[in-house]
């Protein structure tokens, strides 16, 4: 079976990509170097055409960290629409005009919710974006929602904060775990960052590209929300992760809040739907997923840790 995995070089295009080939599926992969310009609506048709895939997921995404520096909002805004959103019409397109029977798999975001406010999000919550980055992974999920009613199979993940030994060293939770390391070898004494109240609906990475099979594999396509239920902070990460190390967080992480350039409130999500309808559970909990980003990193723990699971879950 050809899967097509667009964003193929991230963090969970890599993950995805080594789950289904260990499966044996042939899989395509589409990254920024190509070979297939996901923003260009003939050069998809043709992928489509030619390629007749069983299965696509889009996993591509222009994406602005908190803590990265501000960009020019008309060219982010012009990025992310075509990534983000015309991505999911170019794809529905052709798989709806070649008749190729393609289920199509599109990952949206917790940030199509828009700030937190104490309540859990689920499926039939409120679509209320506050960045350019939820407004074009919200429009991307309406298109999926069209799409459907038209008799393409499409289904999304709206993910919570997933995250890796993968995952970019702009993201909190990798730059807390490698500064772990650098502190413990001595190259370092410091840790600075953003706020630490803030937080989110962590997991744990391999189990979130799981989800994704598990969708596609249904009979019927629909909307599911992969995340935890459970809120963690910044401070509660260091806690853990200076913790395993044998490192008192307190002595090392300063706070600065001018790092961000913008703040977020928490969000935690309710997968409810796709406990019911696929058996998913993560299978690696909040300080699992910290110390296998700290093995990663090649930091010494304290403690004898039991072997921490590389992603999927048994249902």
């Amino acid at each position: 079976m050809t899967v097509v995995v667009t964003g193929a070089s991230g963090q969970d295009g890599t993950l995805l990509t080594n789950l289904l080939g260990a499966r044996g599926h042939e899989v395509f992969p589409l990254s920024r170097a190509g070979p297939v310009d996901i923003t260009d609506a003939q050069s998809v048709a043709r992928l489509i055409a030619d390629e007749r895939p069983r299965q696509v997921y889009l996993l591509a995404a222009v994406q602005h960290s908190s803590e990265d520096p501000p960009v020019d909002s008309r060219e982010l805004a012009r990025d992310s629409h075509r990534v983000n959103t015309l991505s999911v019409q170019h794809f529905a397109e052709a798989i709806e005009r070649y008749e190729t029977g393609t289920r199509l798999f599109y990952a949206a975001s917790s940030h199509v919710f828009g700030p937190g406010d104490g309540t859990v999000r689920d499926e039939d919550s409120g679509l209320r974006p506050h960045s350019i980055y939820g407004v074009s992974k919200a429009a991307g999920l309406l298109a999926c929602q069209v799409y459907r009613a038209r008799g393409v199979f499409v289904s999304t993940g709206i993910m919570f904060n997933h995250e890796s030994p993968l995952r970019a060293e702009k993201f909190v939770t990798r730059k807390i775990v490698r500064a772990v390391a650098r502190i413990q070898r001595g190259a370092a004494d410091e840790l600075v960052l953003g706020r630490l109240d803030a937080g989110a609906d962590w997991g744990y990475a391999p189990d979130y590209v799981e989800a994704m099979i598990r969708i596609l594999a249904l009979d019927e396509p629909d909307d599911f929300v992969v995340a935890t239920g459970e809120y963690h902070t910044v401070a509660e990460f260091c806690a853990a992760a200076f913790g395993m190390a044998g490192l008192d967080w307190r002595e090392h992480v300063r706070e600065r809040p001018s790092v961000l350039t913008r703040h977020r409130q928490p969000l935690v999500g309710d997968a409810g739907r796709l406990r019911e309808r696929t058996g998913w559970r993560p299978s690696v909990d909040f300080r699992g997923m910290v110390r296998a980003m700290l093995v990663a990193e090649g930091v010494r723990l304290i403690d004898e840790a039991r072997p921490v699971a590389t992603g999927g879950t048994d249902g």
